[in-house]
């Protein structure tokens, strides 16, 4: 088991930033790839990016890439999301999720967290 628990969100004004983090505690962390979602209220969840165990290789959604950026660091059991120029379309709650491979879908994690708001005004 692995239990993921985000943090870091909250209200912020467009183009403004925020990093958001998501501890794990249980069983090794670092063998683990990390995927980032989010799911904005009537919609779908949706991939926002991933990072290989060894943090060597980050995926990112089109409508994220070049503002968002994920990194982990291991010895801390902590994986994060950079979000610079935050756009209104970014509002959602954001989950943490950990799986065997980096991947866009949903399926391939096995653990989630409940997920922190991030709330863009315009």
């Amino acid at each position: 088991q692995v239990q993921l628990v985000e943090s870091g969100g909250g209200l912020v004004q467009a183009g403004g930033s925020l990093r958001l983090s998501c501890a794990a505690s249980g069983r090794t962390f670092s063998g683990y790839a990390m995927g980032w979602f989010r799911q904005a209220p009537g919609k779908e969840r949706e991939f926002v990016g991933a990072i290989s165990w060894r943090g060597t290789s980050t995926y990112y959604a089109d409508s994220v890439k070049g503002r968002f950026t994920i990194s982990r660091d291991n010895a801390k059991n902590t994986v994060y999301l950079q979000m610079n120029g935050l756009k209104p379309e970014d509002t959602a709650v954001y989950s943490c999720a950990a799986g065997l491979r980096p991947s866009v879908s949903i399926l391939e994690y096995a653990y989630w967290g409940q997920g922190t708001q991030v709330t863009v005004s315009s």
